[in-house]
């Protein structure tokens, strides 16, 4: 058993503004992703630009911040809302869905593409890669936080948490859905799966739902609705359209593969 080490949430203070750990968590995450699009763009043959990076982590920005909001508002926080009409204003007292987020993002890149003349398969998977780091910094966020503990457990590993022994969910995640993934798509990445149009976003898709659904089993439910029937939780039934997604992504990826070799084949349309 571990003793968790009761951080402080606020990082520094100036004068009146408190910095919290969180937000420097979240600055880290969209700076990883600018620096790790920045290096991609560079690359020879990449059609992307440093003006392009620029702003399309500018429109991802947005899409988190808003989708995430406004995603947690819907999927857990409702009575919250009926209780104060100006709760989805106080961002400070916490309360972002990755979910939420995701969806912010995809309408953000989408219109990026639309404006850049780019494909929403070109977008997709430039972008795919970029958010596993800043998923890692969100959870380790989660844990300076003491939020989004798991469950009660014997193991070892557990933390000393109000008195009961938790599973410390928070690093679960981080580990799954931020380093191993990152490390994943890297992988594929060098790969040529960009290469495929689709792979890599069918891949991040897959990755990201299959980890999460995973770390749910040990992750205390929220006291809002988010325990729907005995095991399954709202972040599993939200995780499930994401693979099923990621599944159709790799499909088309794989069919204009095969497409792509025939034409390629003597005689071949």
């Amino acid at each position: 058993m571990l003793t968790y080490p009761g951080f402080d949430p606020i990082a520094f203070q100036v004068g009146r503004v408190k910095v919290h750990w969180y937000g420097i968590m979240y600055l880290l995450g969209f700076a990883a992703a600018w620096w790790l699009a920045r290096v991609r763009a560079a690359k020879p043959g990449s059609t992307w630009k440093a003006v392009d990076v620029d702003d399309l982590i500018f429109y991802c920005m947005l899409g988190v911040i808003l989708g995430g909001r406004i995603g947690y508002i819907l999927f857990y926080g409702l009575k919250f809302w009926a209780a104060d009409p100006w709760y989805p204003l106080k961002i400070w007292e916490g309360g972002m869905s990755f979910h939420g987020g995701l969806l912010g993002v995809v309408a953000a890149m989408t219109l990026f593409g639309w404006r850049r003349g780019r494909s929403a398969a070109d977008v997709y998977d430039f972008t795919a890669p970029l958010p596993a780091l800043g998923l890692f910094f969100g959870r380790i966020g989660n844990f300076i936080n003491s939020e989004l503990w798991g469950k009660v457990t014997t193991v070892p590993w557990g933390f000393r948490v109000d008195g009961q022994v938790r599973h410390p969910s928070q690093l679960y995640e981080a580990s799954l859905e931020g380093l191993l993934l990152f490390v994943v798509l890297a992988l594929f990445v060098r790969g040529g799966a960009l290469k495929r149009p689709g792979l890599t976003t069918g891949i991040f898709l897959i990755g990201y739902g299959a980890a999460r659904i995973f770390c749910e089993f040990f992750r205390e439910p929220d006291p809002q609705p988010e325990q729907l029937v005995s095991w399954l939780t709202m972040g599993m039934l939200l995780s499930v359209p994401m693979v099923v997604a990621g599944f159709a992504f790799i499909v088309y990826a794989m069919r204009r593969r095969d497409q792509g070799v025939a034409a390629a084949q003597p005689g071949g349309p």
